[in-house]
């Protein structure tokens, strides 16, 4: 079983972080993140939100790092695992800045960059940096075939009606010559937009059933990635038999990655269950191998 982690400290939800994480530095994720990037997880991801309305604190919370800045700290810090945005608001760049951007941290990390993108949900953020709300979802749409057209290409081209440029380059460019893209959502037009586009989706805020029922409702390609997060944060080392059962539950639904949150007193209890989540996550692959073979 694939698992991924929502980074700790970096994004501070309410309900799910913990205590420790709001007096969390540097030296805490650099930590966490090579014991991540040594237990063999798949990726550490960072979300993106400029400014959230003080009245939505309760509800979303309001510490939001940079994602580039989080991702190339992190980069440093780290040698195998893959470095996801979750999400990256489209509405709010231009694809090139993007391509730039992003690029040089596939570069930077040696091809570990994960693309996750999504239209954006919070209109008062959109009004604050200029960004179109109405169109979010068709600029998406074309945003997301100016990327892959364009990432990892020193003279990208696209031709649409939301972005046009040619005769330009861009250096650095990814090192990938197809960098993993994936699609955040909870509706049926996520998913499309993902298989359509796409590499994988990110869907957030539905239930395991309404995952199963929107995934059986598309033609999902072969390879495509289905990235489910946990509703909680799980405690592997006080409660494995929870642990288990949600990882199960989130593969029955579909997961071929589950990003996982935890539960912990400190960073090093942090760093703790992270070493516990990967031996319970083996435990259940190695489990499914032997009833394969049986």
């Amino acid at each position: 079983m694939r698992i991924g982690l929502s980074t700790p400290v970096v994004v501070q939800a309410p309900g799910l972080a913990s205590e420790w994480e709001a007096g969390g530095t540097a030296d805490h994720l650099a930590a966490i993140a090579h014991t991540a990037d040594e237990a063999g997880l798949e990726f550490l991801s960072c979300s993106e939100h400029v400014a959230v309305p003080s009245g939505e604190a309760a509800t979303r919370g309001v510490v939001y790092w940079d994602p580039l800045s989080t991702l190339g700290f992190l980069a440093a810090h780290t040698r195998r695992i893959r470095l996801a945005t979750a999400v990256l608001v489209l509405g709010y760049h231009h694809p090139l800045e993007v391509v730039k951007r992003y690029g040089t941290l596939d570069r930077i990390s040696g091809g570990r960059l994960i693309l996750g993108v999504g239209i954006g949900s919070l209109a008062p953020e959109f009004e604050l940096l200029g960004a179109d709300w109405p169109s979010r979802a068709s600029r998406a749409d074309e945003a997301i075939q100016a990327l892959r057209a364009s990432m990892g290409v020193s003279e990208p081209a696209h031709s649409g009606s939301y972005f046009q440029f040619e005769g330009m380059t861009v250096q650095p460019s990814a090192l990938q010559p197809r960098v993993p893209i994936w699609v955040g959502g909870r509706s049926r037009a996520s998913l499309r937009r993902a298989i359509r586009g796409a590499d994988g989706w990110m869907p957030f805020g539905l239930a395991p059933e309404q995952i199963r029922q929107l995934l059986r409702q598309e033609a999902v390609p072969t390879g495509f990635e289905v990235i489910l997060g946990t509703d909680r944060a799980l405690d592997p080392m006080g409660d494995v038999a929870g642990t288990r059962g949600v990882l199960s539950e989130l593969a029955a639904a579909g997961a071929t990655v589950v990003s996982c949150g935890l539960a912990a007193r400190s960073a090093e209890h942090y760093c703790q269950q992270i070493i516990r989540l990967a031996e319970v996550a083996r435990s259940l692959t190695a489990g499914k191998e032997e009833t394969s073979d049986d």
